[in-house]
């Protein structure tokens, strides 16, 4: 079995999940009492929020740059970035990386779907790193407009990455995949590590990708030594 590198922290709150999903992935294939071989380099996730605000970064992919290589150094075979957001960076850390976009598009592919709903961070869902990688394997990409990234957003920023769960906002978030299927979403990617905290298959009225369990599952795939049919870089 490989190790897995897991570069976390951002929030800590979906890296346990990252965690959680690695080791049952690896029970389930292998059985008993077997783990993932595995280590975790865990940022503090203030600092890097201040520079995502600010704009910084570089100074960003300096900071993971620095914790990634400290992965490899401690017996990771490959990393895995534990958060959307900070693959606009994904490009400068200097490892083998398990892209996390390529893997969700990947699972859009599988079941043959083209039209595709994204929630995330505004960074995410804004800016063209992540939306275009994922056109780049085919999909037709579609955010929500402006007061609803404004509010999922928020949800994430103020409530998700601290731990909290509001019963009003997964009613806001459910509205707001309504309004993407109303515009012709046959699934939705929630494109942020932290929503699935809030929402699950139940909440949306077609199919959702969980980037947290899709990225972590696929990661336990890789160090088994499967042929995924993703790339890594």
């Amino acid at each position: 079995m490989k190790v897995i590198g897991l570069l976390g922290g951002m929030s800590w709150e979906s890296s346990i999940e990252y965690y959680r999903v690695v080791n049952e992935r690896v029970r389930e294939r292998l059985g008993g009492l077997h783990s993932a071989h595995c280590v975790m380099y865990s940022v503090d996730f203030a600092a890097i929020e201040r520079m995502q605000a600010e704009g910084r970064w570089a100074e960003a992919a300096a900071v993971l740059r620095e914790a990634a290589q400290a992965l490899m150094r401690a017996g990771a075979d490959f990393v895995v970035l534990c958060t959307n957001t900070m693959h606009k960076v994904a490009d400068d850390l200097g490892v083998p990386l398990l892209h996390l976009a390529d893997t969700t598009a990947a699972a859009v592919q599988a079941t043959g779907l083209a039209r595709i709903g994204l929630l995330g961070t505004a960074f995410t869902m804004e800016q063209d790193f992540y939306v275009d990688r994922l056109r780049g394997h085919g999909l037709d990409v579609l955010v929500p407009g402006p007061e609803d990234r404004a509010v999922v957003h928020r949800v994430i920023y103020e409530e998700l990455v601290v731990g909290i769960v509001r019963e009003e906002s997964r009613a806001a978030y459910r509205e707001i995949i309504g309004r993407l299927v109303e515009r012709g979403a046959e699934g939705v990617i929630l494109g942020c590590t932290e929503i699935e905290l809030l929402i699950g298959a139940d909440d949306s009225p077609v199919p959702v990708f969980p980037t947290t369990r899709l990225h972590a599952e696929l990661a336990v795939d890789v160090a088994l030594g499967d042929d995924i049919g993703v790339s890594m870089f």
